[in-house]
């Protein structure tokens, strides 16, 4: 925990007004590339396992993107920091990760895409070909598959669901293991002080999938729910979604109105929520499956 909330910290000192003297992106890249071969030279002599992320921009990594400093930041998805919750002294406390030296994050996830769209456009396909038996796979989709008025997103609940079969049963049959994760809560509507679920059937959707199949079902709808109607409105709304001043940091000189995309808070917040349900999932040796 002092880890990540060291992350934090450290991302925090990261914004800088307008007018400041600016980063110098060779010594950025350079740095970058000094962590990557000595990163890659290391783990090729571990025991990997993977960790694929399916989903949308609640769960992206913005910092994939090209000049995220100054287009993006502090935009993230809770995938974007999972990496940092894959520490030797934490995976001991998860069951079915224990035995790993090294687990790495690889996170496929896209703004703007539904279940359907992630297909189409051969996403899926990508992770597909690369995927190895024992690998796993996260699935968190719903934020525009019930995006009515936006027609190339839309997928009614029905298709929601069937796409959501396609991906697991793809999934077993490469040996890896699937994991669905009911969408992370945007922050509305507001009732009495209580954060209300914003996403109709679409959560009970992907619980009743789960079933079907044996699958561990994260609930992050209604942990994402309670935690944040456990901080309070104006906590949220302030530190974990993406509501900020003007000219406080490069990538929003007018500031940003969102309450639906995270900053680095809250990317780490439900990245924690969701790594706490990890905790619960254990592998059934017999069956080679997990439970939870």
């Amino acid at each position: 925990m002092d880890n990540i909330n060291g992350k934090i910290k450290q991302y925090r000192t990261m914004h800088f007004h307008l007018n400041n003297a600016r980063i110098s992106q060779l010594s950025i890249v350079i740095i970058l590339s000094l962590v990557l071969v000595v990163g890659v030279g290391f783990v090729m002599k571990k025991n990997v396992k993977k960790i694929y992320i399916l989903g949308d921009s609640t769960v992206a990594n913005y910092a994939l993107e090209e000049d995220y400093q100054k287009k993006r930041f502090p935009q993230m998805g809770w995938g974007q920091v999972f990496q940092d919750f894959m520490q030797s002294d934490s995976l001991r406390n998860v069951p079915f990760l224990s035995h790993q030296e090294t687990v790495i994050v690889d996170d496929r996830a896209k703004g703007g895409r539904s279940t359907r769209t992630f297909f189409q456009e051969g996403r899926w396909r990508k992770v597909y070909d690369q995927l190895n038996k024992g690998d796993v796979v996260l699935m968190q989709f719903g934020h525009n598959d019930q995006s009515v008025q936006k027609v190339l997103r839309y997928v009614n609940v029905e298709g929601y669901k069937e796409f959501l079969r396609l991906y697991i049963s793809q999934t077993l049959q490469k040996g890896a293991f699937p994991i669905l994760i009911t969408p992370v809560n945007r922050n509305y509507p507001w009732i009495d002080g209580k954060l209300v679920s914003c996403h109709g059937e679409y959560p009970n959707a992907v619980k009743s999938v789960a079933k079907e199949f044996g699958i561990p079902c994260i609930d992050l709808t209604n942990l994402s729910l309670a935690h944040f109607t456990d901080k309070g409105q104006e906590y949220v709304s302030s530190k974990y979604f993406m509501n900020l001043a003007a000219d406080k940091f490069e990538a929003y000189p007018k500031g940003i109105e969102d309450n639906t995309h995270f900053q680095v808070e809250g990317a780490y917040a439900v990245a924690q929520l969701v790594f706490n349900e990890f905790k619960q999932i254990r592998m059934d040796t017999n069956k080679g499956i997990l439970l939870y």
